[in-house]
């Protein structure tokens, strides 16, 4: 496995780490309330799993699967991929303080972001498909 598929999955298991424990705080609030500001995490938590920790474990996968290239770089422009973790992660990360701070530029910065990594991700991947050679 590539060191950069180790890396995305890695951090997309941080990521549901840290959105299971907002939720399970979120949970046991609504079971025995004791805080009742923490329903302002729900937009982080669910943040954190759809995009930290769903989308950064499909890029990763993705990443390492799909068909590589006979000549070397055998993953092709790798660069762009690594772009594509950091702009995810920090997206991620300034979406989540957006949302809990109530910053709606940090949202949006983040959201840019993470819209960029896609991109950056496509881009990288399109070469790497190839269509079924028919014999």
């Amino acid at each position: 496995m590539p060191r950069l598929s180790v890396w995305m999955i890695r951090a997309a298991l941080t990521h549901l780490g840290i959105g299971f424990l907002f939720g399970g705080l979120m949970l046991a609030n609504k079971g025995v309330p004791f805080e009742p500001s923490l329903w302002r995490l729900l937009p982080v938590h669910i943040d954190l799993l759809l995009i930290g920790w769903l989308l950064q474990l499909a890029m990763g996968v993705a990443f390492w699967i799909a068909p590589r290239f006979s000549d070397r770089p055998r993953y092709g422009r790798a660069w762009l991929v690594w772009a594509a973790f950091i702009l995810l992660n920090s997206g991620v990360l300034l979406n989540a303080w957006g949302d809990w701070s109530g910053t709606p530029v940090a949202t949006f910065i983040g959201w840019c972001c993470i819209l960029s990594a896609g991109l950056c991700f496509v881009i990288h991947l399109v070469p790497r498909i190839k269509p079924l050679a028919i014999t």
